[in-house]
């Protein structure tokens, strides 16, 4: 991959890493909720997930949302439902703490787990991985290099921007300790999960 082509890549996925949105919004109430450590395992259940929409990208598959269109609107409802699921339990969850207990948190798989469906459900890998990332691809250069650098790079801009997120969630935990101001960003999250999704379905309509 040339040089030009990689930076506008990262360019591409730093924004994308770091602009709020549904995985980001989990991480955050992850974090809030049991703590650093443990809100970086649904930020490895969207990286992983990543790997297979860059896979669906890389063979071409994203071509056929175009080809049939009732596939790409099933997909699109059932990540509104699995983002509206999650906004709920996020908006109606418990509030923040002081000092998270991360032996409170359930076992690393579901968190896991957690990620990786929101990743794989969400309309906004849509937009990234069905409608911008085929356009990197260069037919006239190999496919195995071009895939290998953008799976690095794609997943480590992930894992960056989220843990950049789950890191900042310590440092105003302390301000969102009065049930009403915990209560309000709970339902904040909630809000721009949902917000974001929605966003993904219209932009790719």
């Amino acid at each position: 991959m040339e040089l030009e082509l990689w930076l506008s890549l990262v360019a591409l996925f730093f924004t994308g890493g770091l602009t709020p949105g549904p995985a980001v919004m989990l991480v955050l109430a992850s974090s809030f909720r049991y703590g650093f450590k443990p809100a970086l395992l649904p930020a490895l259940g969207v990286a992983s997930a990543n790997v297979l929409w860059l896979c669906i990208a890389a063979s071409g598959t994203a071509a056929l949302f175009e080809i049939y269109p009732r596939a790409t609107l099933g997909l699109k409802v059932l990540g509104i439902l699995v983002l509206g699921w999650m906004a709920i339990s996020v908006m109606f969850g418990p509030l923040p703490r002081l000092e998270p207990d991360p032996d409170d948190a359930p076992k690393r798989g579901r968190l896991y787990v957690k990620g990786f469906l929101l990743q794989i459900t969400s309309p906004m890998p849509l937009v990234y991985f069905g409608m911008l990332l085929p356009l990197y691809f260069q037919p006239d250069t190999a496919l195995a290099p071009q895939f290998l650098t953008m799976l690095v790079t794609v997943t480590v801009l992930e894992l960056f921007g989220l843990s950049v997120y789950a890191y900042a969630a310590q440092s105003i935990r302390r301000f969102l300790q009065r049930p009403r101001t915990g209560r309000i960003f709970n339902v904040l999250i909630g809000v721009v999960m949902i917000a974001s999704g929605v966003f993904a379905v219209l932009s790719t309509a």
